[in-house]
């Protein structure tokens, strides 16, 4: 047990949960940054092909925002039962089990 009263199976726990939801996130924004990254460079490169300056990139990046969302929220439903089980665990093993005070650990002993 540590000083606060939790075991080290529960901060383990809530330190793979940490990194899960870090994981989720870094994955999130980099398929964001690519996909926006790849929607711009075509337009671009469209534009510069027939000479129309602002039109395929404003079209494509907007176009690029739904495909984004929609991703991002296929990313996090695939990772979110691991996430609820890690949260489970993080909880704590046994829900009925409440943490003990300084007083009560003494008392114990």
């Amino acid at each position: 047990m540590t000083q606060d009263g939790r075991t080290p199976d529960k901060d383990r726990a809530e330190r793979a949960l940490k990194v899960a939801l870090v994981g989720v996130i870094g994955q999130v924004g980099c398929l964001t940054l690519l996909i926006i990254s790849v929607a711009l460079i075509a337009g671009l490169w469209l534009d510069n092909q027939f000479q129309t300056r602002p039109l395929f990139a404003l079209v494509f990046v907007l176009a690029s925002v739904p495909l984004t969302l929609y991703l991002m929220f296929r990313v996090v439903l695939s990772f979110a039962p691991r996430i609820q089980m890690l949260s489970s665990d993080a909880g704590g093993m046994n829900q009925e089990e409440e943490p003990k005070s300084g007083a009560d650990v003494a008392e114990e002993t």
